[in-house]
């Protein structure tokens, strides 16, 4: 890769938010450039990530401040994490990540023992799943949040409900307010 001295900034993803109550941990690949500069994980609008868990969770994430989405999380025992400690990456695009340094993962028994499930938002950050089973964590592979991925929005949406609905403690039922959508959840939890 060729960079310009402007563009190749090694970038340091943020601070894992896991606690010891921790169940699930949603592990992304390295937050955005705006995300970066906020501090705050999924800041992108047009990334499609707090719409997702918001619907799996029957909460209003997307309209909610990043404070109450954080203790939202932390209610329901999800965390949120990054595959890369850091990396160069010009612009937010995974495809341009390279210089690689992942994040320690196991710090996460210590930090979070109660985990038991490890979701990758996206292929990417999928990169660390045969480092995580060795480690003892059950994991599983979402369709990425990112607003790249939209050629299909509910089967992308189905398989985050599918695969979070068994861990979470949350009803069918309550995933949505249309009894098509509810009987969809049904099928989809059965």
């Amino acid at each position: 890769m060729i960079c310009e001295w402007t563009t190749c900034v090694r970038k340091h993803g943020l601070a894992s938010l896991v606690d010891d109550q921790t169940e699930i941990l949603i592990l992304g690949s390295l937050p955005s450039d705006e995300s970066l500069s906020k501090g705050q994980y999924y800041a992108k609008p047009s990334n499609d990530f707090w719409k997702l868990l918001g619907a799996v969770l029957s909460e209003p994430l997307a309209d909610a401040s990043y404070a109450t989405r954080i203790k939202i999380l932390f209610a329901h025992k999800i965390g949120l994490w990054d595959l890369l400690h850091s990396s160069v990456r010009p612009g937010s695009m995974d495809g341009n990540i390279s210089e690689i340094e992942f994040n320690d993962f196991s710090t996460l028994k210590h930090i979070a023992p109660n985990l038991k499930l490890i979701c990758f938002n996206g292929q990417k950050a999928a990169e660390a799943e045969e480092q995580l089973n060795a480690l003892g964590y059950k994991t599983q592979v979402l369709p990425s949040s990112s607003g790249a991925n939209r050629r299909n929005q509910t089967e992308r949406l189905r398989s985050w409900r599918k695969h979070l609905f068994a861990h979470v403690g949350v009803e069918c039922e309550q995933s949505s307010g249309t009894q098509s959508e509810t009987n969809t959840c049904r099928e989809e939890c059965s």
